[in-house]
């Protein structure tokens, strides 16, 4: 009986081998994000928009790419001002298709920051996927801030 199992086993084994692997697209899509730089001052209540930047490229096929923003408040104080209270957090999310194309250079203006968001710390992520559903991403620091010349947030 144990040799029948291990001659079963001999017989099977390389036909596992062979089933699995992975046939298809596995390479994860590149991002090369332009702009914003890490830790760039965007302005907030711009009406023009934040200037965004990136080449999207893949060995297969492109699918999509999405950003969001979100804060990242966590040198806070537990003082209130009437001005904290009358601004919210910023978030952003969207996605866009890029599908048909192995390489792409995206450069729009669409995302604006609304006046009352809260100055501060950001994250701003940005994610790939090509079409066989890999992705990538990209984070970097910003900072909302009411004057784009600002140095520093207080």
């Amino acid at each position: 009986m144990k040799t029948r199992i291990i001659l079963i086993t001999a017989f099977l084994f390389p036909f596992f081998i062979i089933s699995c692997d992975k046939d298809g697209d596995t390479t994860p899509p590149n991002i090369n994000l332009i702009s914003p730089a890490e830790g760039e001052f965007l302005e907030i209540g711009n009406e023009d928009g934040i200037h965004f930047e990136a080449e999207f490229s893949d060995d297969e096929m492109l699918a999509s790419y999405k950003i969001e923003i979100h804060n990242n408040f966590n040198d806070h104080g537990h003082e209130h001002s009437k001005a904290e209270e009358s601004t919210t957090p910023f978030f952003y999310q969207n996605s866009w298709d890029i599908s048909g194309s192995r390489n792409t250079t995206i450069h729009h203006r669409e995302i604006i920051i609304p006046e009352n968001a809260t100055p501060g710390n950001y994250h701003l992520l940005l994610y790939c996927t090509d079409a066989a559903g890999n992705e990538s991403y990209v984070a970097r620091n910003i900072i909302l801030s009411q004057n784009e010349d600002e140095e520093h947030i207080h």
